[in-house]
C-alpha cells in the first residue's frame, strides 16, 4: 500500500515538505509506502472549462504537471495534499492544479484523503475546509488527525519547534496507514467499496 504525499507551495523544502515528512515517518513506521509530488513553482492555469478531460487527462495537463499528478493519485492507495496558507486559502498554484485534477480525474472513489496546511499565524482552518472538499465531492474517505491537520511557523525550523502540530502530523500519519490496512483487510473479507448507482443525477435549480 502506498500514500502520495503532494507539496502544494512553490518552496520545495520549506514548512509544508517539513510536515509531511513528519506524517510520511510515520506512515513509514506503519510498513506503508510513501511517495513525495511537487508541483513546483512554474506557473499554473486554472480549469478552462473546456471539457476537453473526458479521457481522464486535462488537455494542457502534459504542460504543466496536472496530469502526472493525476496519474500519481490513480496509483496510490490514500492522497495527503500539503500546502501554504497565501490570504486565508491554499496557494493559488496548487489551487489550480487541484481543480483540474479533480474535474478531470475519471474516479479516486474510495481511496483516502487528507489536507495538511502549513501557515505563520492564520488562515489554517479555511484553508483546510477548502482542500477537504476535493475530496468530499469525489467519493474519498477523509482521514482525520487529533486536532486540524495545520503547522505554524515561518521557516522549516519553527515549525519543527510547533510541537503540538508536530503531533498532529504523526498522529495524522498512524491514523492514515491504520484505515489503509482495515480496507484493505476488508478486500480481503469480500468488502468492496459501493458500486454507484447506473444513472448519475444532475439537477439544476434554475427552470
Amino acid at each position: 500500500m502506498k500514500v502520495l504525499l503532494v507539496n502544494g507551495s512553490p518552496h520545495p523544502h520549506g514548512c509544508t515538505d517539513t510536515a509531511l515528512r513528519e506524517v510520511a515517518s510515520a506512515i513509514e513506521a506503519q510498513g506503508l509506502e510513501t511517495e513525495f509530488f511537487w508541483i513546483g513553482n512554474k506557473p499554473i492555469n486554472g480549469c478552462l472549462g473546456c471539457h476537453a478531460c473526458r479521457d481522464g487527462h486535462c488537455a494542457f495537463g502534459q504542460e504543466d504537471g496536472v496530469n502526472a499528478l493525476i496519474d500519481a493519485i490513480r496509483a496510490a492507495d490514500g492522497v495527503i495534499i500539503g500546502g501554504p496558507v497565501h490570504y486565508a486559502g491554499p496557494a493559488g498554484n496548487l489551487h489550480s492544479a487541484l481543480d483540474r485534477v479533480f474535474y478531470a480525474k475519471g474516479s479516486f472513489a474510495g481511496k483516502l484523503g487528507a489536507a495538511v496546511l502549513s501557515c505563520r499565524r492564520s488562515g489554517g482552518t479555511a484553508s483546510f475546509d477548502v482542500l477537504n472538499k476535493y475530496f468530499t465531492i469525489s467519493g474519498m474517505p477523509v482521514v482525520s488527525s487529533r486536532y486540524w491537520n495545520v503547522v505554524h511557523g515561518n521557516t522549516p525550523e519553527e515549525v519543527r519547534k510547533d510541537e503540538e502540530g508536530m503531533q498532529i502530523m504523526r498522529t495524522l500519519g498512524r491514523n492514515m496507514a491504520w484505515l489503509l490496512k482495515c480496507i484493505e483487510a476488508g478486500k480481503q473479507a469480500g468488502i468492496e467499496y459501493p458500486a454507484p448507482e447506473e444513472k448519475m443525477a444532475f439537477t439544476n435549480f434554475i427552470r
